[in-house]
């Protein structure tokens, strides 16, 4: 009961500040952005920091990027779990669960697949900018698309996890059976068959699917992550400002 004049106190002392900050629209000079006319970017009033502090934790963007079956999701799962327990917060991104709304209107084609990393890419970095881990796991097949989300996302904020998975292994899972399909000739433009796939050249993480003739389980793959988030800094509060 004590918390609300508190609150209500901070409030009346950010008042000028908001009064402030809505005359300084007014002037503000617009300017284009692609395809969209007379906007501009507004900052917030609670700094990224500020947030992680909060939560303890930095905003980051844990790219997950393999073939189909190569376990992304398992993983990605897996790992959130993990980050859950460890009371931090989370966000998880999946290629088929994106592509139920947002990017519903995308199909597989070169051009789609672009636009599909561009805006997922975009989404990514607003909840990293947010203070939150965010995990997305998509095939992701182009290495030009992956680096331009690199890019936006920020330096030292964007982790790519290539789950280097053989071929041979995916078709065996096969989850949803489309391997099966595209081998048949009824499912074209499939990554991996008859679309590539462009390997990462220099991931932070590169999770393998086998060690010494010994399948790894998707457990300790999320260990190695974890392990990498925390060695990182991740897991913790920004260090104090100088």
């Amino acid at each position: 009961m004590q918390a609300a004049p508190s609150l209500l106190s901070r409030l009346a002392l950010l008042r000028p500040a908001s009064a402030l900050a809505s005359a300084s629209r007014g002037m503000a000079t617009a300017y284009d952005v692609g395809a969209s006319t007379n906007i501009k970017w507004h900052e917030g009033a609670v700094p990224t920091e500020t947030k992680e502090t909060s939560m303890q934790q930095r905003g980051c963007v844990v790219w997950f990027t393999g073939l189909s079956g190569s376990g992304k999701s398992t993983v990605a799962c897996t790992l959130e779990h993990a980050l859950a327990d460890a009371g931090k917060i989370t966000a998880l991104l999946d290629g088929d669960n994106v592509r139920h709304g947002l990017n519903s209107n995308l199909g597989f084609s070169a051009a789609d697949r672009e636009e599909n990393i561009r805006r997922i890419g975009e989404v990514s970095k607003l909840f990293a900018d947010t203070g939150i881990v965010t995990l997305v796991s998509f095939i992701s097949p182009y290495r030009q698309d992956r680096d331009r989300v690199r890019e936006r996302v920020g330096k030292g904020r964007f982790i790519e996890v290539f789950m280097k998975v053989p071929i041979a292994i995916c078709e065996e899972r096969d989850p949803k059976g489309l391997y099966k399909k595209a081998r048949a000739g009824k499912l074209k433009g499939f990554t991996g068959i008859d679309d590539p796939y462009e390997e990462p050249l220099n991931a932070e993480v590169v999770l393998e699917a086998e060690k010494d003739g010994k399948r790894i389980q998707p457990e300790e793959q999320a260990r190695v992550l974890l392990e990498y988030l925390q060695s990182k800094g991740y897991l913790q509060g920004p260090p104090p400002a100088k």
